[in-house]
């Protein structure tokens, strides 16, 4: 599981690097103005729905049952199997997506309720992108289709470097076409759609060349897609809790400024990345490991998977929070302070990086923590963790948001950002109760030890970036290739400081084995 992991997370930083050069070009081109804003919210609503019919609900119902049949070795029934849920997904998407652009001024009505009057425009220019975006679910949903089965045969590379050319993609769409559109922002909707068709591309013939030639077939009274379905329908907020929160901030975020929603954004894509680097490689490749545990009966090594699985995340989600906190402007600067990105939105952006990183440990646990529920067929019980995080997180950020509007706080969307992060923690912790009262896993012993370890070497990471940091001065005021050269400075010496603390502290390679 390291080897699968560190594949994944390769693939995946490969990915990120592109995607920091797209954030960084889109900082350049349009800043964090009101059209910017409207492609955040034309954005993340199909890409919420991507996490129910894409790599979140869909796959975490789909693969434990693909992995079942699988290693049963009955080839007819799993192509059958295969055949009839691509036809099911497929006629949904594709209903989901033409309502969506029949309803998108309604749709953009709704996630923009308390848009400032004075921004007549940000509606329908809202409503235009999402005519644009909706169909990118159609075509990233039959990827994660082919995704999931790769991931099955224990093929992570492909699939974890597909989202390179989404990066790209948008990255052509900006540069070649932004010129020729009144709204140069609309490149950035149309490079979405782009960008959903060239991964289909890519992944469905390499799903062909396992002998897995799908054929779509209609029929939602097949036992499979039965099945699928029933375990998928729990799992829509259970897999996608995050995103949900997200939803709910970007409604929050337009009782502010316009910016704010612009703000939200970038602090996002910083968290995604120790997320997908680490928190999503784990989980997606201890999915099909516990599934085929259970369906060997394998308690022993379940519990041994599921417990390795959680201290690799904390030996990473915790610096990387730390981290993020600590050069929350830093990295802001350095990233995007370039064009139309002003010293202004650097804080701002700054503001939620830090509110927003309190989170990420908890993120990355519940990556971790859900596959040992969906593994053994049981997606109600994160369903109930799903429904108590999304009220708590509704709640937290009406008093927490509230109170900063009325005194018209500057950095009031930070409050967006601390709400979703405390729902966060409350999330994984509710799926660490629940996983325990069941009794399916017992954690193995070191943990205290393990622990102690990685708390000290935190603490001399803190200090060795707090000192370099406070040294550097004002990073804002630098010239770009400055930042980068102290940035990774900083970064270098932190993390240096964090793995000779460990080393020191007795923790080996043997230890990351699984």
């Amino acid at each position: 599981m390291l080897r699968s992991t560190a594949v994944f997370s390769v693939m995946t930083f490969i990915s990120r690097i592109a995607g920091y050069l797209r954030d960084w070009l889109q900082a350049s081109l349009f800043g964090a103005g009101p059209a910017v804003s409207a492609f955040v919210v034309a954005y993340r609503i199909p890409n919420y729905l991507r996490r129910i019919f894409a790599e979140g609900s869909f796959s975490s119902a789909f693969v434990p049952l693909l992995s079942e049949l699988k290693q049963k070795g009955d080839d007819e029934a799993l192509q059958d199997f295969l055949d009839h849920v691509a036809g099911a997904l497929l006629a949904v998407v594709v209903v989901v997506s033409g309502l969506g652009i029949l309803a998108a001024p309604w749709v953009a009505r709704l996630f923009l309720a308390f848009a400032d009057q004075s921004e007549s425009d940000l509606v329908p220019l809202t409503a235009q992108m999402l005519r644009i975006t909706f169909p990118y679910l159609v075509f990233i949903s039959m990827t994660a289709l082919a995704g999931s089965v790769l991931n099955s045969f224990k093929q992570f590379g492909l699939p974890a470097l597909t989202p390179v050319l989404h990066n790209l993609a948008m990255i052509g769409a900006m540069l070649f076409l932004a010129g020729y559109l009144e709204v140069p922002e609309k490149a950035l909707a149309w490079g979405v759609l782009l960008a959903g068709i060239l991964q289909l591309l890519v992944l469905w013939p390499a799903m062909s060349r396992l002998g897995l030639r799908t054929r779509f077939k209609f029929n939602l009274r097949h036992k499979g897609v039965r099945r699928v379905m029933t375990l998928m329908l729990p799992t829509i907020f259970s897999s996608s809790v995050s995103q949900v929160n997200l939803l709910v901030g970007t409604v929050f975020a337009s009782l502010l400024v316009p910016a704010a929603q612009s703000w939200l954004y970038y602090s996002d894509r910083l968290t995604e990345l120790p997320l997908g680097l680490f928190g999503v490689a784990i989980g997606t490749v201890i999915l099909p490991q516990l599934s085929r545990m259970h369906a060997d009966r394998d308690g022993d090594g379940y519990s041994r998977s599921l417990d390795w699985g959680l201290r690799m995340v904390l030996l990473v989600g915790l610096p990387a929070a730390l981290g993020l906190a600590l050069l929350a402007e830093p990295l802001t600067a350095s990233l995007f302070r370039y064009g139309k990105f002003t010293p202004d939105d650097t804080r701002m952006v700054g503001y939620a990086l830090t509110a927003m990183s309190v989170g990420i440990p908890a993120f990355m646990l519940s990556k971790v923590l859900l596959p040992a529920f969906y593994s053994r067929q049981d997606t109600r019980t994160p369903m109930r963790a799903a429904i108590i995080t999304v009220v708590a997180n509704v709640l937290l950020t009406v008093l927490i948001v509230t109170p900063l509007w009325w005194l018209e706080v500057p950095y009031a969307h930070a409050g967006i950002a601390g709400a979703t992060a405390i729902a966060g923690i409350i999330n994984a912790a509710l799926l660490w109760r629940f996983l325990k009262r069941d009794g399916v896993y017992q954690v193995q012993p070191g943990w205290a030890g393990w622990l102690t370890r990685i708390g000290l070497g935190l603490a001399a990471m803190a200090v060795t970036v707090v000192l370099l940091r406070e040294w550097v001065g004002d990073w804002s005021v630098m010239a770009g290739w400055m930042r980068w050269a102290w940035l990774l400075g900083v970064i270098g010496a932190g993390a240096a400081a964090y793995g000779a603390v460990l080393l020191i502290a007795g923790v080996r390679p043997r230890h990351l084995r699984q």
